[in-house]
C-alpha cells in the first residue's frame, strides 16, 4: 500500500486526486494540505511514502515546504512529486535541486500520474516527457548557472560519467543501455553505483549533481 498526501490549494483538485487514488487498488490518501506549511505539518504527522505537492500555494509555496521535507530526517523516505500547471524550466530545476523526485503537469492522464506514484515510491525519478530533455539544454544556454563540481566527482569511472550525463538527458536505463550499447542491467549497475558514490537520495537528485558539475 503506497499511502500518499495531497497538497493543493484548490479544493477540486485535492477531490479529484483523491477520488483517483481511492478507486486504484494499492493507494491510501492519509492526508491533504491547502498550503504549504500545513503539507510540512501533515507531512510530519502522517509520514506519507509519497507527497503531490503543488508550486503556487499561500504562505509558503510548494518548493519551500519540498525543502523542509526533504530536510527532515524523519521523513528521509518520504517522496515528493511536484504537480502543477507551470512548465517553466526553472520551476523544474529548482522542483529537483530542493529534492523532489519527481515533476509532472495537472494535465497528466490518470494512468501516468498513478505510474509515476509508483515509480517514485520505487527509489526512480519522474520527470515529465516534455520537459525532462530540454531542461539542462535551457539552463546550459542560458548562462544562469555556475559550475561546483561534486567533491565526489572524480571516484566515479569514466563509463559511470557518461552514465550520469546520460540520465541527465532524461534517458531511462534501457534508452542508456541501447545508447552504449550495453544490456539494461548493466546500465542500471551503472547507475545504481554513481549514486552511491555520489550520495543521490534518488535518480532525480543524480540529475542535478550532474547539471551542477558540468557533466551535462
Amino acid at each position: 500500500m503506497i499511502r500518499v498526501l495531497l497538497v493543493d490549494d484548490q479544493d477540486l483538485v485535492r477531490l479529484g486526486l483523491r477520488a483517483l487514488l481511492e478507486n486504484e487498488d494499492g493507494f491510501e490518501v492519509v492526508g491533504e494540505a491547502a498550503d504549504g506549511l500545513a503539507a510540512v505539518d501533515r507531512a510530519v504527522e502522517t509520514r506519507p511514502d509519497v507527497i503531490l505537492m503543488d508550486i503556487r500555494m499561500p504562505g509558503i509555496d510548494g518548493l519551500e515546504a519540498t525543502r523542509r521535507i526533504v530536510a527532515d530526517a524523519n521523513l528521509s523516505d518520504t517522496r515528493v512529486i511536484v504537480l502543477t500547471t507551470f512548465e517553466r524550466d526553472e520551476y523544474v530545476f529548482e522542483a529537483l535541486r530542493v529534492g523532489a523526485s519527481g515533476f509532472l503537469l495537472k494535465d497528466t492522464p490518470p494512468a501516468q500520474l498513478l505510474d509515476a506514484i509508483r515509480t517514485v515510491h520505487d527509489g526512480g525519478a519522474l520527470l515529465g516527457p516534455s520537459v525532462t530533455r530540454t531542461l539542462i539544454a535551457e539552463f546550459v544556454t542560458s548562462g544562469r548557472r555556475t559550475v561546483t563540481p561534486h567533491p565526489q566527482l572524480d571516484q566515479l569511472t569514466a563509463r559511470e560519467s557518461e552514465i550520469v550525463a546520460l540520465v541527465a538527458e532524461g534517458l531511462s536505463n534501457h534508452e542508456i543501455a541501447e545508447r552504449l550499447f550495453l544490456s539494461p542491467a548493466t546500465a542500471r549497475t551503472h547507475v545504481s553505483r554513481a549514486m552511491i558514490k555520489l550520495g543521490a537520495r534518488d535518480r532525480a537528485q543524480l540529475v542535478v549533481f550532474a547539471y551542477q558539475s558540468g557533466l551535462a
